[in-house]
């Protein structure tokens, strides 16, 4: 019994001392972790693309995507380790079942699932992320990041929505 007192007592004092972290450290933290995620999921599903895309102008997008989140990537990991915010290694839960998802049915249609997901859909989502971040994030350094990635990401939304495979507004 008094393992349990002294086990629960840890884990209240911890409890405790993550509650009074300033909100904007977790809020920051959070959308480094979102953006960790989207970024892996747009490689993984933009590498998906390198080997099952059919047009010409989506393996490019794709090629695009994986050399710029890769860059981005590796700038969010620099700035995550000097705030101490440990990343997430991959895609999401939600978001690797959306890779399953182009990955499966008719391959004729790969393209399409592709662009719609990957290229228009998550980059609306991830731009939302950014300006979100660009606008609230407390620490300066998060949101210069954030700011400086933005109208990169902007430019991919438009360059999804080019693509003739890609659904129109």
């Amino acid at each position: 019994m008094r393992r349990f007192h002294h086990l629960l007592g840890i884990s209240l004092v911890s409890i405790a001392a993550f509650a009074a972290l300033p909100a904007q450290a977790k809020s920051d933290a959070a959308f480094m972790k979102d953006a960790a995620h989207a970024g892996a999921a747009e490689i993984e599903a933009s590498k998906l693309a390198q080997t099952k895309a059919k047009n010409a102008d989506v393996k490019s997008f794709a090629d695009s995507m994986i050399a710029d989140h890769t860059k981005v990537a590796d700038e969010l990991k620099a700035l995550a380790a000097s705030k101490n915010v440990k990343l997430p290694d991959g895609p999401s839960v939600k978001q690797k079942a959306e890779i399953k998802l182009i990955d499966a049915g008719d391959n004729d249609k790969f393209d399409e699932r592709y662009a719609k997901h990957f290229g228009v859909n998550a980059h609306k989502d991830t731009v939302k992320l950014f300006e979100d971040a660009a606008k609230n994030a407390k620490d300066p350094e998060v949101k210069a990041w954030a700011e400086k990635t933005l109208p990169g990401l902007r430019h991919h939304l438009e360059m999804a929505q080019a693509l003739s495979v890609a659904p129109k507004k």
